[in-house]
Order: C-alpha cells, then sequence, then structure tokens
C-alpha cells in the first residue's frame, strides 16, 4: 500500500491526522483518535512488559519532560545536537543536507563536515527539491532543541527535552539510593521527546513531538552478567559496517555465539537478541523484513562504542527503516554529568569498589512502529480490509453483537459487560448488518467477534446457550458456551514475557 493510500485510510479510521487539521495542520505534529491511542498504548505496554521482565532490577519511570540548561549543556545537546542543513539561495527553503543527498549518500551523512557536504553538492549538481536552483550552501548546523523561558522573568532558561535517555542519568543517583544498591541497574522510561526537525518528513518517522521508550542499564565495566544460553539460539540478521566497506550490504544471518565471538561483549549480544525477538515475536514483524544494521566508527555517535540499529522493511516508505537500537554507551554520561553537577556519581559495590557505570541503552520509537504495524498488517483481500495485528495489540480485543437489536442486546450487553470486567477492550455494536460489523472490525484489527442470535437464547434449539465466536484472519466461526467466552478467546490476548 502507498504512503497516501496506507495514511488516508488510518485517518478515516481514526487512527491518526496532522494536529490542528481545521487549520491546515502543524508541520511534524499528529493527534492520535481512539484507534490510535488505544494501539499506540498496547505497544508501550507491550515493551515495557518484554523489557523490563529481562531482570527484577529494570524499573520504570516517568520523569519531568523539561530540563534545565545546566543538563543539556553537560550532556552535550547544546553543543552537539545538531542537523546539517542545506539552504536554497533563491528561494530560502531550507532542507536537511541527508534529506537533499540522499540519493547519493542513502546510508546517510553521519560524520561529513559542513565543507564535505558542500563538496558533494557541488559534485553532484544537487538542485533545490523546492525550485530547482543549483545555489545550495550549507549554513552552520542547526540545534534541533526547544528552548523554553521559565518563570516570569525569562532569566531561567529550560528546554523540551530532546531525547528520554537524559532522565535516566540524571535520576540514576536517586535510583541508586531507592533500589538495592547493586548493579546492573535498569531505568526505563516512555514518553515523549521533541525535536526541532528541519523538515518533517515520512509522517510519523521525522516528528517534531513523538513518543521514546528508552531502557539505560548502568553496569559495572566488565561485570555484567547475562544467561547468554537462553537466546543461543537465535539467528540474528546483520548488515556489518566492515562488510560494508568492503562493497557489500548484504544480510548475514549470524548466531548470537559468532557475534560473540568476534568481538561484540556478551551483554550486548544478550540485548540485541531480545530486541530481535521483540520485533518478530511480539510485533509480528516477518523475520525476513528485519536487520541489524551495525554503524561504522565515523557514523556512530562519539560516545557510543557499539551501535547496531534495528531495521523493519516498511513498504510504504521504499525500503528498510530505523526503528530502535542498542548502543553502548561507555561511562559517557555519567562523566558528563558528574563534572556539570558537580557531583561524583561513582558508587560503592558490595566488594568496596567504587565504579562509575558504563551504560547500554535499548532504544525504541514508538510513533514509528505504529506507523510500520499498519504498513506491515494492514492487508487488501478483495474488498476487504483486514489489520492482521498480533492479538494482544490488537486496540479493541473483542466485539460483541446483537443478531436483532431488539431480541438480542440484552444478552449482548451482559456478555460485554463480563468481557470488560475481566480486562477484555471491548466494543458493542448493533448497527446495520453483521457482515458490515465484521468489517468494521476487521478494519480496526479486532481478533475476534462475537454474536449472539436466536439459538443463543432459544431453549428448543440444540445450540442454546451458545454464541457464535468469529476469528479475524480466518473468517472461521465457532459455537462456544456462553460460559466459556472468556477463556476461549483469553489466551491469543495476554502480553508476551520473554523466558529469560
Amino acid at each position: 500500500m502507498k504512503t497516501e493510500e496506507l495514511y488516508a485510510l488510518l485517518r478515516r479510521r481514526g487512527v491518526l491526522w496532522p494536529t490542528a487539521e481545521i487549520y491546515g495542520g502543524a508541520s511534524g505534529f499528529f493527534d492520535y483518535g481512539p484507534l490510535g491511542t488505544a494501539l499506540k498504548r498496547r505497544i508501550e505496554d507491550a515493551w515495557a512488559a518484554w523489557f523490563l521482565g529481562l531482570s527484577d532490577d529494570y524499573y520504570l519511570i516517568e520523569p519531568a519532560e523539561v530540563l534545565p540548561e545546566a543538563s543539556v549543556r553537560a550532556s552535550g545537546h547544546l553543543e552537539n545536537f545538531t542537523d546539517p542543513e542545506v539552504t536554497c539561495d533563491q528561494c530560502q527553503t531550507a532542507f536537511r543536507a541527508d534529506t537533499v543527498l540522499e540519493k547519493w549518500r542513502p546510508d546517510g551523512i553521519d560524520g561529513l563536515s559542513p565543507e564535505a557536504i558542500g563538496a558533494l553538492l557541488r559534485e553532484h549538481a544537487v538542485h533545490c527539491p523546492n525550485c530547482g536552483s543549483t545555489r545550495l550552501s550549507v549554513p552552520p548546523p542547526f540545534n534541533l532543541m526547544f528552548p523554553l523561558d521559565l518563570g516570569p522573568t525569562g532569566r531561567e532558561r529550560g528546554y523540551l527535552r530532546p531525547e528520554t535517555a537524559q532522565d535516566s542519568y540524571l535520576a540514576f543517583p536517586r535510583m541508586w539510593d531507592v533500589g538495592r544498591r547493586a548493579l546492573p541497574l535498569g531505568i526505563a522510561v516512555i514518553g515523549k521527546a521533541y525535536r526541532n526537525e528541519i523538515a518533517p518528513r515520512q509522517l510519523l518517522f521525522r516528528m517534531r513531538s513523538f513518543t521514546q521508550a528508552e531502557l539505560q542499564i548502568f553496569f559495572a565495566e566488565g561485570a555484567f552478567p547475562v544467561p547468554l544460553a537462553s537466546v543461543e539460539s537465535e539467528i540474528i540478521p546483520v548488515v556489518r559496517a566492515a562488510s560494508r566497506a568492503a562493497g557489500t550490504e548484504d544480510i548475514q544471518r549470524v548466531s548470537v555465539a559468532e557475534l560473540v565471538a568476534s568481538g561484540i561483549p556478551d551483554f550486548y549480544v544478550f540485548h540485541l537478541a531480545h530486541l530481535l525477538r521483540f520485533l518478530r515475536d511480539v510485533l509480528g514483524y516477518p523475520a525476513e523484513s528485519i536487520r541489524f544494521f551495525e554503524k561504522s566508527d565515523t557514523e556512530r555517535a562519539f560516545y557510543n562504542r557499539i551501535q547496531f540499529d534495528a531495521e523493519v522493511r516498511v513498504e510504504s516508505l521504499g525500503g528498510f527503516r530505523e526503528m530502535g537500537a542498542v548502543h553502548y554507551r561507555g561511562d559517557y554520561d555519567l562523566t558528563r554529568h558528574g563534572a556539570g553537577a558537580k557531583r561524583d556519581l561513582s558508587v560503592a559495590l558490595q566488594s568496596g569498589e567504587r565504579v562509575l557505570p558504563h551504560v547500554l541503552e535499548v532504544t525504541f520509537g514508538v510513533d514509528r512502529n505504529l506507523w510500520a504495524l499498519a504498513d506491515t498488517h494492514l492487508v487488501v483481500e478483495g474488498e476487504r480490509t483486514v489489520w492482521k495485528l498480533p492479538p494482544h495489540l490488537a486496540p479493541v480485543s473483542v466485539g460483541v453483537f446483537p443478531l436483532l437489536k431488539k431480541e438480542h442486546a440484552a444478552m449482548a450487553q451482559e456478555i460485554r459487560r463480563r468481557l470488560f470486567a475481566a480486562g477484555m477492550r471491548v466494543e458493542y455494536d448493533a448497527a446495520g448488518s453483521i457482515g458490515k460489523r465484521y468489517a468494521r472490525m476487521d478494519e480496526a484489527g479486532t481478533p475476534f467477534c462475537i454474536t449472539i442470535d436466536g439459538a443463543t437464547l432459544d431453549p428448543a434449539s440444540p445450540d442454546h446457550g451458545t454464541v457464535t465466536v468469529r476469528e479475524r484472519d480466518s473468517k472461521a466461526q465457532r459455537r462456544v458456551a456462553v460460559e466459556s467466552v472468556e477463556a476461549a478467546i483469553s489466551g491469543p490476548l495476554r502480553l508476551p514475557r520473554p523466558s529469560a
């Protein structure tokens, strides 16, 4: 399905639409409707259940979204949180440099200086995407943060957080005190981040306000035990930086043991394997549509020692797109914040040794995965459109219908209330023909529909006391006893959790 077709469908069904739509929208901002909000929360809940389930010492916190200037100065964001920009001298339009050069540098322009970017523009005689001029220049990099004046005087400066990760670093000393004073210690945040993108594009993939789910794991260097055997069966699809340097971007399918033998730490490979399992087994992306793209020394952020981006093939956007990543950040973050706050952020282990923890980051983009789940699972089968989401992610778990509103509504409402009380997300629908109701539920991704009909209430019928349960993907129908309905559908609705 093309981008425009998919976006039109999602808007029509109330999944998402532009912010301030009646005013023409606001670039880089989107609102979620009922289905989109429910799906977004399912994704967030699934992420939290999976990654917090990896350890009893991984915790979820909810920090403020505004950071004081001193913290973003110490983190390096005031200095380094920039994107190279290209400006057309004729029409005065600004563009992201990587967008303008995407045809000639499909892997991006990470690590290139403004001078090198300018040289590429001249070498390839790049035209302005807006007016066609070749008079393009490269101004100084543009800082992506949103500044705020705090209080009435404007003397105190704050910033909307550019990433959720910084909150975990700032919270580490407090979490050390309230926790078990032991490493590894994981601090997770699910929430909004804000980036003043030069040119938002690709809908949910380049937004100015978006949701991240990030887990920062603090550990002592050389002492991060993981149950590697629990993931040893995984074959991980990777594109290695060394292979790309040699001229090939083919996906290599390598074992966990082979990755560890190549020099990647076992704790890193363990979390990489669990990110693979989350994308494949929880979100339902086809295994052949997932790859882990290793960033080279010049491509990754200078503080990252190892970086693999988790990418999924998104057909509506023309190929693989980043969905998350695993970063080994070393001790950069606590070193910077310790210096900025003039505070020793090292901790004492039970052995008496003091260490400044290193950080492993598992990061995940909620909004872009919502789009990719639509791209992957929304299919058109003849005249039928069905969103084949994994049942545990469905915005609505079950639709409940009276075949005839007048005769069957009371029983249908009783079943709806019972399923709702059991924690299921239920939608009651009595409008239109049963076929149209099924079609609405298919398009919304609802995995099960329950219909109450004449046989349900007729003591003379062999199907007395039963209802029809319809399965979304197969359209198969079966009769289930009223008292057994919850048990018949509850299994697939449970959130998967890791076995480790």
